[in-house]
């Protein structure tokens, strides 16, 4: 302040007025300001919502199923519900089928050989796509040949990538090995120290069109080192079986998982800010054409 400031104003006469400098803040300025520093910190410290409890299901057991695919898999040998004949790959596909729904907690997996080995299906929970891709598989599109053993050192591949110690393979073939790089039972004494357990499945009667006798014994040494069990199914109903009792042997096995989902807040004190700053500016700037318009008609 000048000292002698109000002498100056008796002398003069005059009134004081404020400076045109000065700014007078309007009362949203005063509120806003304040508000957008607490929106930002608020925003800064990353809120989150803490929903409720959910609960969800993990597999415990990956079962891998290899099917041959060789040409005499097309042997029409295998009784219909209806009294029909059926290809041994349609009776293998038709009960897959209803043993996939009895699997709901299991991730399955496909093999399918004939010359070679491939993986049609990699270890999965859908077992939709996985059942889509089973009955995509078509006699001899993968050779004509049996390699047995290949197969099984196929699946101890796919199994190292495995998490769970529950692995379990069943093979379904209607012909001996026929000249795999790796012999089925020295295949099936790997798998044993991987802690794979095998169920080896015969499937038809090779004395329908004259085949050389599936060597059984074979069937049978490979699951008894893994552990697992050797069938032979001549129709479906022997196949349903053999499903119905795996089932038992290897009931499902699944861990039940507890969480609480969390959602980030943060975005909403930050939309508020950004809303906020443009509706001022937008106010502001109508306002000051509205004034520049009154000068005008002036």
């Amino acid at each position: 302040r000048v000292p002698f400031f109000q002498r100056l104003i008796d002398l003069t006469g005059q009134t004081p007025q404020k400076g045109a400098i000065i700014l007078q803040r309007v009362l949203f300025q005063k509120i806003w300001v304040p508000t957008t520093w607490l929106m930002i910190v608020c925003a800064l410290a990353q809120p989150q919502w803490v929903g409720a409890p959910m609960q969800t299901t993990k597999s415990a057991r990956d079962l891998m199923v290899a099917v041959d695919l060789s040409g005499s898999m097309e042997t029409t040998d295998i009784d219909a519900p209806d009294g029909s004949k059926l290809s041994r790959l349609d009776a293998v596909k038709q009960v897959l089928a209803e043993f996939a729904s009895q699997r709901k907690h299991d991730r399955l997996g496909l093999i399918v050989f004939g010359d070679s080995p491939y993986l049609q299906a990699p270890f999965t929970e859908d077992h939709a796509t996985w059942l889509t891709l089973l009955d995509e598989t078509q006699i001899s599109m993968a050779g004509q040949s049996t390699q047995f053993g290949d197969a099984i050192g196929l699946a101890i591949k796919i199994f190292e990538g495995s998490e769970t110690q529950n692995r379990v393979l069943m093979v379904l073939t209607d012909g001996n090995d026929t000249g795999s790089k790796v012999p089925p039972i020295e295949a099936a004494k790997v798998a044993a120290d991987k802690n794979i357990t095998i169920y080896s499945i015969a499937v038809g009667n090779p004395q329908s069109i004259g085949e050389q006798a599936l060597d059984m014994q074979v069937m049978q040494a490979i699951a008894e080192h893994t552990n697992g069990k050797s069938y032979q199914a001549a129709d479906r109903l022997q196949l349903l079986q053999v499903y119905q009792d795996i089932s038992q042997l290897e009931p499902e096995q699944y861990e039940t998982l507890s969480f609480r989902p969390k959602y980030d807040l943060y975005h909403y004190p930050m939309s508020i800010v950004v809303i906020g700053f443009m509706l001022f500016f937008a106010v502001m700037t109508f306002r000051s054409k509205w004034i520049g318009m009154r000068g005008d008609h002036a």
